[in-house]
């Protein structure tokens, strides 16, 4: 499976972007999306997940309220609508696919990987 971003670029803060992510090659295989993302220096950490199957959806406490997960099952793509960005949220953001669902996220367990893509967020 392969997994390509785009959406990312340089924003202001209380400015909107929107993330897609879509997949390639053996999709039957994804169980749930997710978006991750990674401030230099920091871990890697999980943003929002969305379960293939039944669309249940789960966020980190920081964007909930801002950010939007969503998907196309017909398409393959994965999508972050990011509303009210802040500085904070400066990272750049990785698409991310499970074979066994949503769940593994919080373990680490991550299958596929996308090559990310930088969203800046100047105040």
């Amino acid at each position: 499976v392969q997994l390509v971003e785009s959406g990312g670029g340089f924003v202001h803060a209380g400015d909107s972007l929107r993330l897609s992510c879509v997949a390639s090659g053996r999709t039957a295989t994804i169980y749930a999306m997710g978006w991750f993302r990674q401030i230099t220096g920091k871990e890697r950490e999980l943003v929002a997940s969305i379960d293939w199957r039944n669309g249940q959806v789960k966020y980190v406490d920081s964007v909930k309220g801002r950010f939007t997960i969503s998907k196309d099952n017909a398409k393959y793509e994965v999508y972050l609508q990011m509303n009210t960005l802040r500085p904070d949220d400066t990272a750049v953001y990785y698409c991310g696919g499970s074979r066994i669902g949503p769940r593994l996220f919080d373990y680490g367990r991550v299958d596929y990987w996308g090559q990310g893509t930088q969203v800046t967020v100047s105040t």
